[in-house]
């Protein structure tokens, strides 16, 4: 993507469908004048008044426990440098958005017009008491010391500058997993610190914490070695200045065991790696670009351990591991502050859970086999599930054993279980599939291109490295709508009934004659088929030119699905095809089916289509716990309709034992996990929380998912067409471009798997 073109696209996203990135929602009951009455006068003033009388009744009569202000003065925003307060404000408001996607916690964005350090610091404190917890942002050195430090010491809440101590913390956990790794003592190994600023400061310190001694430092800045004999140091710099006679980066590098960098793009050379002693650490953080690239640096040295702060390389050192998890902890047990030991605590949590299994989930969104502790992998993913439920303990322990905590916690497995139902309420499910499919992109045919959303989420899965689109429809009307677009990239297109595809299209309708001779097809209806574009694309596929197929943007779904089946047809040993809507709720990813397909299906083709979407579940990462849904429970009607769906309920125990799967269930006793087990402990779901469900007909499906998505705004993943031999997935009409952005993604994910699995059939 063109730098102009992602300037504009980043301007439409901040801009549309309503400015900005967050915004603020009630969170109780406001219908009725009972209900407003209690919100504001007179109910208002019963918890004014307990509060007066101990202010500690604040966290339990309003939201402070769990806001955290992002507050900046924009005089070091990202590397734009001080662009004032208001020009900060959408990086500060994604912050707020971070803090809320990754721990549940709400950002409030605050901008300060002051470069005075008295003026923040008062302001600061005036506005504090609104607060449970105040992150400090994109802040100049050596103010952000100061202003750091006055808060931490004049205010009773929790206070963290993240450029300082995020990059720190994350590093340090890296480091102490690397010095494993590498074999080496920290107290012992030198390290080179390319940076002086407030990161560079904050990692150095970090480190002393842990055993790195401050003679065996090296830190430079834009001038040079920082040593003692240069004039004019700040006290900052001063602290880590060194009395070696070295004065380049090239001399410090001589015999170094660790690199930090945390300065400009492609300063490290392969020659000063070269220099470097055995089994090198090198920290290149820079971004996007940094100190020396990732694949030079290997090539460089086979003994390197190496991190950079990209997400396209091993061992992104990304500060949303730490910052959301780090407050969670501190908001949750009302700490006084963030201290050293809380940091620290941080750093080993961190350091430890790359050392344990990875959850299947975590390798599936990374697409490889078994991510295991090593040089790729010293510090955990970002998409990893269990950060929140092992880094806010941590932090949560330190401040009790430290003495920080007013509200200590004292049924820790209770917390944990918290924690991880806070962890369900974004779209996780999304960017791990977009994450998956970039990893190894397809290529998959847009059979509407010549649709202009079609044709701009063709262009977003191109740009992303989702996948390699092929364009199918009227060259000339493609083109032009490209141009309108600004979609520049060199991608295929193709006319199904162009002069130039007469060869192939006469080679395609040979091979559907031949397939269907004797299902009615003629050698001439062939030759037809293969001027329409769902015909030719599907074609496509079926002969390997392609591994994915979208469309149904513009056409009524059976006549998409009729040539999609009749070129493609069923996989090996599937009786019925079927189709599954992920549903993304608060609850987390719920997996309906069949949403498109089977009008009424039997109770041996539920059942079917019941394990089917539970392979399509663990496809994901998660694992599936079936409810087949009726009107009944358990035998409580005799009906054919409940006994249909008890029957396929009974097929799936005796062929699948082990498939965590029972009904006929009731919806609300299937989602409720309470409920279940007091009323039905005997069953399977009793205990557990439904994630997957399926419907006795289409009719039930297809109502409940499209009510889900209009009256409760629940995003819709699908339908996803299972069953088939290839990865071909038909759109719902008038599909938004997002979804279709979606559906690419999971057709590549789609054919990433067959793949894999044909792989595997060809070592048996």
């Amino acid at each position: 993507m063109s730098k102009e073109k992602r300037r504009r696209e980043a301007l439409v996203y901040h801009a549309k469908p309503q400015p900005g990135k967050i915004k603020m929602v009630p969170t109780k009951a406001y219908s009725t004048q009972r209900d407003l009455a209690l919100a504001y006068s007179p109910g208002v003033a019963e918890p004014c008044l307990e509060i007066d009388k101990n202010k500690e009744e604040v966290y339990r009569y309003t939201a402070k426990g769990n806001v955290v202000a992002v507050i900046s003065n924009g005089t070091a925003v990202l590397g734009l440098g001080n662009i004032g307060p208001e020009a900060s404000k959408p990086v500060m408001e994604g912050k707020s958005l971070l803090f809320k996607i990754f721990a549940d916690i709400d950002g409030i964005d605050i901008e300060l017009d002051t470069e005075d350090v008295d003026k923040f610091v008062e302001t600061v404190k005036i506005i504090a008491p609104t607060f449970g917890g105040i992150n400090l942002e994109d802040i100049k050195a050596p103010e952000a010391f100061e202003i750091e430090r006055r808060l931490k010491e004049e205010l009773d809440i929790p206070v963290m500058h993240d450029d300082q101590h995020g990059t720190a913390i994350i590093s340090a956990a890296a480091l102490l997993n690397a010095l494993e790794l590498a074999e080496k003592k920290i107290d012992e190994v030198t390290i080179v610190i390319s940076g002086a600023g407030a990161a560079a400061i904050s990692c150095s310190r970090l480190y002393k914490a842990f055993g790195a001694k401050r003679e065996n430092m090296v830190m430079l800045d834009s001038k040079g070695v920082i040593r003692k004999d240069r004039e004019n140091l700040t006290k900052e710099k001063l602290e880590f200045a060194t009395d070696r006679k070295v004065d380049t980066l090239e001399q410090a590098m001589e015999d170094a065991d660790v690199f930090i960098g945390l300065s400009i793009a492609d300063i490290v050379s392969p020659k000063m790696l070269e220099s470097m002693a055995k089994n090198p650490i090198v920290f290149a953080m820079a971004n996007p670009n940094p100190e020396i690239e990732y694949n030079l640096a290997c090539k460089t040295r086979g003994d390197i351990i190496m991190a950079t702060g990209r997400s396209d390389h091993p061992n992104q050192v990304n500060n949303v591991l730490g910052f959301p998890f780090i407050f969670r902890g501190a908001l949750d047990v009302r700490a006084t502050k963030i201290n050293e030991e809380m940091k620290m605590a941080a750093v080993r949590a961190l350091a430890d859970l790359a050392k344990e299994p990875v959850p299947e989930q975590v390798n599936i969104t990374y697409d490889i086999t078994r991510l295991t502790f090593g040089k790729d992998y010293i510090i955990p993913k970002p998409f990893d599930p269990r950060l929140i439920t092992k880094i806010p303990p941590a932090v949560a322990k330190a401040a009790i054993e430290s003495g920080v905590a007013r509200a200590p916690i004292q049924d820790w497995k209770k917390y944990e279980e918290e924690l991880y139902q806070r962890s369900g309420n974004d779209n996780k499910i999304v960017r791990s599939l977009h994450n998956r499919a970039k990893v190894n992109p397809k290529r998959i045919v847009f059979a509407e291109a010549d649709v202009l959303d079609v044709l701009k989420a063709a262009q977003i899965a191109h740009d992303e490295g989702i996948a390699k689109p092929i364009l199918l429809g009227n060259k000339d009307n493609i083109e032009r709508l490209k141009q309108e677009l600004d979609f520049d990239a060199e991608v295929p297109i193709i006319d199904p009934r162009g002069e130039e595809t007469r060869e192939l299209r006469k080679k395609y309708a040979h091979k559907l004659w031949e397939s269907r001779r004797r299902k009615g097809e003629t050698k001439y209806s062939a030759g037809v088929n293969m001027g329409k574009r769902n015909y030719f694309g599907a074609m496509m596929l079926h002969e390997g030119d392609a591994e994915g197929m979208i469309s149904g943007n513009s056409r009524a779904y059976p006549k998409v699905l009729r040539p999609v089946f009749e070129v493609l047809g069923k996989a090996s040993g599937v009786t019925k095809a079927s189709t599954v809507n992920i549903m993304i709720t608060p609850r987390g990813p719920l997996f309906l089916a069949d949403t498109s397909i089977n009008v009424d299906p039997t109770a041996e083709e539920l059942a079917e289509i019941a394990k089917m979407t539970a392979n399509l579940a663990a496809t994901f990462g998660f694992e599936p716990v079936v409810a087949l849904l009726s009107y009944a429970n358990f035998g409580s009607s005799t009906h054919p309709h409940a006994n249909k769906v008890r029957e396929a309920v009974k097929i799936l125990h005796e062929r699948y034992p082990k498939l965590i799967v029972d009904g006929e269930i009731q919806t609300d006793f299937a989602l409720d996990q309470e409920l279940c087990q007091n009323n039905f402990p005997f069953s399977k779901l009793a205990g557990r929380q439904a994630n997957t469900l399926i419907f006795p007909n289409l009719e039930s499906a297809n109502i409940t998912y499209k009510l889900l998505k209009g009256l409760h705004d629940a995003d819709s993943i699908g339908p996803i067409m299972l069953g088939l031999r290839k990865a071909a997935h038909i759109l719902q009409l008038g599909a938004s471009v997002e979804e279709m952005v979606n559906m690419t993604a999971v057709a590549v994910v789609d054919a990433q798997e067959r793949e894999k699995r044909k792989k595997a059939k060809m070592k048996k």
